[in-house]
């Protein structure tokens, strides 16, 4: 059965319609970006690497998507459940995750993972398609609404707002709901948090986190930046920087704390704190089992029967076809000759590390040679970190105006979904040039923009 929110493509000529009105707009419209007051710390983050405009959603397609990643998020995370009889032991094994890390990700997983995470896709012209599910708390992007709110502000572009019934949904305040649900905090009651990093962090992410930071006050959270050495545990209350809180976001990862004994004795100050229900931390350590991006390459090559139809159609709808290669064999396939079956698809298929992030290690495969393309192959095949191999998403390019020349470039976007326990929780975009390279990722590739995202209802054709 063809969801709902699955259309016919004549009916999504909304957002394409409000997207050439945009572009062909003359006077201070086509400048709004540019011109559009940010909170300080937003600005100081993100001006720079600005889209010059906002992207434009039918309402429908990208909640129905949003409909969809909610639902994957929850057939993902049942994965150990269906594979190997909850038994998260075999399934890290199956995932190339090792002993002391395993056991530090083992340590919360039980009662179903936090929902909280960001499913990065492309629209391929179809439909939205899954590149990666980053589920955890330490993720960029959960500030991106403080564009779209700014702009809402512009004169000009209110208006075409207002016009248009443009629509978006803040995830900043769907975190501060997230955190203020995990204190135990009412709707009205201030609550003290922190987010956390590793120590070193806050001078690598600081203007991230500061943007994120910023935002907060607005939804009556008060949160405090701070790092691991910065945690106390005194009088059985958790402190950060000496002062007591209730929640703690965290933006530690599990490789922090194999990596600095140190960091790994003041998180298990927070640990037992969570465990004693003293603090809250959002999100614990079993988020990041399915961050893996080897449990996507396992639910693709989920045997037969293990999913209900329904789910298989969720999957064949929103996943490319995903495999492991880990160790010197073929996890989680059946398949003898999948490398080799792989060199031949070369220019179908990009090899992706299974923990790394931010685009580091990705070799694509329509941007190799032959040869290179089987040394990658060939070094994955007994890396025992393990890589998954995924199918190629040809996404579809959005034209992009220079204000300054009128210019019409094409551009991919990547379009990050968030979700919280309370559902969909906004879109943040990145974009390229479509002729800049497949790695989208400002720390790889420094033409990429960011943007925000409006959602137009279909009345909007009538507009």
């Amino acid at each position: 059965m063809t969801p709902a929110h699955v259309i016919a493509p004549a009916a999504r000529s909304a957002a394409a319609r409000v997207t050439g009105e945009f572009n062909d707009a003359t006077g201070t419209l086509r400048y709004a970006v540019r011109d559009t007051e940010l909170p300080p710390a937003y600005a100081a983050c993100w001006r720079e690497h600005l889209l010059s405009r906002p992207l434009f959603a039918d309402h429908a397609e990208l909640h129905g998507a949003a409909a969809d990643v909610l639902a994957f998020f929850d057939l993902l995370t049942a994965v150990p459940g269906r594979l190997f009889d909850g038994d998260l032991g075999r399934y890290c094994a199956a995932l190339g995750i090792d002993g002391p890390r395993g056991a530090v990700l083992r340590r919360f997983a039980h009662g179903g993972a936090t929902r909280y995470g960001r499913a990065d896709l492309y629209h391929d012209g179809d439909g939205y398609r899954l590149l990666e599910f980053n589920v955890a708390s330490d993720l960029g992007g959960a500030d991106r609404a403080e564009l779209q709110r700014a702009l809402l502000r512009h004169p000009e572009f209110g208006a075409f707002a207002a016009k248009h019934d443009l629509a978006f949904v803040d995830t900043g305040a769907r975190l501060a709901a997230a955190l203020r649900a995990a204190a135990g905090a009412g709707p009205d009651e201030p609550v003290a948090c922190a987010l956390v990093c590793a120590d070193g962090g806050l001078a690598k992410y600081r203007r991230l986190v500061e943007a994120v930071r910023e935002a907060m006050p607005r939804h009556g959270l008060d949160l405090r930046l701070a790092e691991l050495s910065d945690i106390a545990d005194r009088d059985g209350h958790v402190t950060v920087a000496g002062r007591p809180v209730r929640v703690v976001l965290r933006f530690f990862t599990v490789d922090d704390l194999l990596d600095d004994p140190a960091a790994a004795y003041r998180a298990e100050l927070l640990f037992r704190a969570h465990e004693d229900g003293r603090v809250a931390l959002f999100t614990p350590m079993d988020s990041s089992l399915y961050s893996n991006k080897g449990a996507l390459a396992l639910l693709s090559a989920m045997p037969p029967g293990l999913l209900g139809p329904d789910e298989q159609a969720l999957v064949d709808r929103l996943l490319p076809w995903s495999r492991l290669i880990a160790g010197g064999a073929n996890v989680g396939t059946a398949t003898a000759g999948l490398v080799e079956s792989c060199r031949a698809q070369r220019a179908e298929l990009i090899l992706k590390p299974l923990r790394e992030c931010g685009g580091t290690g990705i070799v694509v495969g329509w941007e190799s040679t032959d040869q290179e393309w089987a040394l990658a192959l060939r070094a994955a095949s007994v890396d025992q970190d393990g890589h998954i191999v995924q199918r190629r998403v040809r996404p579809r390019t959005e034209p992009v105006v220079d204000p300054e020349t009128g210019a019409v470039g094409r551009w991919v976007a990547g379009w990050g979904i968030f979700v919280t326990p309370d559902g969909y929780a906004g879109t943040d975009v990145r974009a390229l040039p479509a002729d800049a390279g497949a790695i989208l990722n400002y720390g790889i590739n420094r033409r990429t923009r960011v943007t925000g995202a409006f959602t137009v209802p279909a009345t909007a054709d009538q507009a």
